[in-house]
């Protein structure tokens, strides 16, 4: 007898997932196969206003990470596709398309689950991987809330974890408001509710280094 899909979310946090608003409760739930789930909606704001940082971003766009960029009412796309990698891992794929009014860029990253417990989840970041980070997560009045633990970056065949003291800090909060409108601008659609995203990448001593945050609606699809 085969067992239901999980994904990486409910294989790290279990029944804790029991806790969020039932919208976040699918949202982080398996896709079935043959499906994706695709969102559409509008970031407030995203990016840096610290341009100083910019030429390291502009690397980092070539990667799909990070972006160059620092502007408000960023119209967005995500879909997410299970899969399962290379390791024989539990991953979703994520490939979120930011519309900046110079020109769309993609960011990609997986989310796997190495390991049970709260802090088993390891984003992948990038189409090539070449930076990962581990998070764990937090269910707190209906929201999903992870924070990054530890970051690596691979040198070679190896990833070399960061000094705390000088590691990049990343908090994700996943929350759905019942009352805000997530449709994409010129959409027409009125249904209410939407899911609300917010990142924030921190640095030591540097303070904020990047941050996007906007509201979307979610839905999961055959393809």
């Amino acid at each position: 007898m085969s067992t239901a899909a999980r994904s990486p979310y409910e294989l790290t946090v279990g029944s804790a997932l029991d806790d969020l608003h039932p919208a976040l409760r699918r949202y982080f739930a398996a896709i079935p196969e043959g499906s994706r789930g695709h969102g559409s909606g509008v970031f407030e704001l995203a990016g840096t206003p610290r341009r100083w940082l910019w030429p390291v971003l502009r690397l980092l766009a070539r990667e799909s990470i990070l972006f160059p960029a620092w502007e408000r009412s960023v119209p967005f796309t995500v879909v997410n596709a299970p899969l399962t990698d290379r390791d024989g891992r539990t991953a979703v794929v994520a490939v979120r398309r930011f519309h900046f009014s110079r020109g769309a860029g993609e960011m990609v990253d997986a989310i796997t689950a190495d390991s049970r417990g709260t802090d088993g989840l390891v984003d992948h970041l990038g189409r090539d991987r070449r930076f990962r980070v581990r998070l764990t997560a937090r269910v707190v009045r209906g929201e999903l809330h992870l924070a990054s633990t530890e970051f690596a970056v691979r040198l070679g065949r190896r990833h070399i974890v960061l000094p705390a003291a000088i590691s990049p800090r990343v908090l994700l909060t996943e929350r759905f408001d019942d009352h805000a409108d997530g449709g994409a601008p010129g959409s027409g659609e009125t249904a209410e509710g939407a899911q609300r995203v917010s990142v924030v990448v921190d640095a030591p001593v540097l303070g904020r280094l990047y941050e996007y945050t906007g509201s979307f609606r979610y839905e999961v699809r055959p393809e």
